[in-house]
């Protein structure tokens, strides 16, 4: 997915000459934190709300705080994950998004790049999820794959990270069932490390049946 295909309707960028006042207005209608400022089509940076909050007079332009913008954007060809790194990257409520030529095309919130991010990773997709620890050099995404196929199962989402700080590497698996005792097991049986797991397992299934019997025995 294309950052123009999820360009943010309505946001009016901000000219030079604005006001802080209007600015301020403008931020207070959208929720957001962040403008883009922008001048004959051209993106000059972005102005955030504290430099507003700061500013000697709300009267004045807010050209008068370009000290204080911030200079960030993204392509309109670009992936949305770019622009999630990017809005992450400088804390901001808002991404600018330029074409080839550096014309100002729109800009993305961080709300809709949310929304958005949630759809490509499968976020509410339904199934268990498993995270694998282990050393960044044994990682096979062929062989994990297989294992959870081996049990009558597909991986539906695969994402890693490394953990720069403890040299951990980590990958989180979303499984199209929710039932994992079995591939949990496989996994544990060729050697690999199960940091977390969010699921069922079948030993759950069976005392939840049980008690199920035994309560519809007593009731006769």
């Amino acid at each position: 997915m294309l950052n123009l295909d999820i360009l943010s309707a309505g946001i009016t960028p901000l000219h030079p000459e604005d006001t802080v006042l209007l600015a301020k207005e403008i931020m207070l209608d959208h929720h957001v934190a962040h403008l883009p400022v922008v001048s004959e089509n051209k993106l000059l940076g972005i102005i955030n709300e504290d430099s507003l909050l700061d500013a000697p007079s709300e009267d004045g332009p807010v050209s008068q705080l370009s000290a204080f913008f911030t200079q960030a954007s993204v392509q309109g060809i670009g992936h949305i994950l770019d622009t999630l790194h990017v809005c992450s990257e400088f804390q901001l409520t808002l991404v600018p998004v330029l074409n080839a030529e550096s014309e100002y095309l729109g800009s993305v919130t961080a709300l809709d790049l949310l929304r958005h991010a949630d759809k490509i990773i499968g976020a509410g997709d339904p199934g268990a999820i498993i995270v694998l620890e282990m050393d960044r050099v044994q990682f096979t995404f062929s062989e994990i794959i297989k294992l959870v196929e081996t049990n009558d199962a597909q991986v539906t989402q695969l994402n890693t990270y490394f953990d720069t700080i403890t040299s951990s590497f980590y990958i989180t698996l979303r499984i199209n069932k929710m039932e994992v005792s079995d591939i949990i097991s496989t996994f544990q049986r060729y050697e690999y490390k199960i940091k977390y797991y969010f699921g069922e397992e079948q030993y759950e299934n069976e005392l939840r049946s049980n008690y199920n019997h035994l309560m519809n025995y007593l009731s006769i």
